[in-house]
């Protein structure tokens, strides 16, 4: 028998999941298909998933947990005004509240201030080495995961959105324009003449997906820019589901590897 070559890409395609204001989440296919994944929840205002592939949403004053399946629960109350969340590495959550705070909430829920006095606070994100970044006015403040707080990026205009590629550097909305930080600060416009970009999410191919007005656009990491999916009645936050543990993967090779050699035996 002659030599098997495997090659495996893109094994596992991540669905888009999308929130609007009239208080449902839609789940959207790589081919840019719509499911209705939840529905009845009042004011979603941000959302993230967690390693798990559980999907965490702020809900007026509330953060609600939403399993793969739709089945919904209370994480926490008492949490207002929430415009970011954020997990940690160690699967704590972050989330932005009401007078500039940040709260941290463990796994089990038990929460505690992690940064307080920001002003204006938006989305935030994670970067590798566990510093916090979160949108503030005209400003992006960054919070090591000591709780030491200092500005990013000032003099900026009208943020909406930021997130981070696998090399790094962070992207921002800004007016037409989104621009690229490297690690150590320097800045470039990554694309330019857009609708108002806002709420921006990597894939796991460092895809870029941004949205403007009705429509989501996908850009590479190279700039070249397409439709990812259209007329979506104003989705306001987006998150991807994580892709499957490297385990998992792993598990599927040595798999099909024993299949082969078997059938070399024969």
């Amino acid at each position: 028998m002659g030599a098997i070559l495997l090659i495996a890409s893109k094994v596992h395609a991540q669905n888009l999941f999308e929130a609007k204001s009239a208080g449902k989440i839609y789940e959207v296919t790589p081919g840019g298909g719509q499911n209705n994944f939840a529905s009845g929840i009042v004011n979603p205002s941000a959302l993230v998933f967690n390693s798990a592939g559980n999907l965490f949403v702020a809900s007026d004053s509330s953060i609600i947990e939403i399993k793969p399946g739709g089945a919904k629960s209370t994480f926490a109350s008492g949490v207002f005004w929430t415009e970011g969340l954020a997990f940690n590495s160690a699967g704590d959550l972050f989330a932005t509240t009401v007078g500039g705070t940040i709260r941290e909430f463990t796994p089990d829920g038990v929460q505690s201030t992690f940064a307080s006095g920001l002003k204006n606070l938006g989305e935030l994100a994670f970067d590798s080495s566990g510093n916090l970044f979160a949108i503030g006015g005209n400003k992006i403040y960054e919070v090591t995961s000591d709780g030491t707080q200092s500005i990013f990026a000032s003099g900026l205009h009208q943020l909406s959105g930021l997130a981070f590629d696998s090399a790094g550097d962070l992207f921002v909305g800004d007016g037409r324009k989104i621009y690229e930080y490297a690690p150590d600060g320097a800045k470039s416009i990554f694309a330019s003449k857009l609708r108002k970009p806002s709420v921006l999410t990597f894939d796991s191919s460092d895809d870029l997906f941004v949205r403007e007005g009705t429509s989501i656009y996908e850009y590479t990491p190279g700039g070249a820019k397409s439709i990812f999916a259209s007329g979506l009645d104003f989705p306001t936050f987006m998150a991807f589901e994580p892709v499957p543990e490297p385990s998992a993967l792993g598990l599927l090779a040595v798999g099909t590897i024993a299949l082969l050699a078997r059938c070399r035996r024969k």
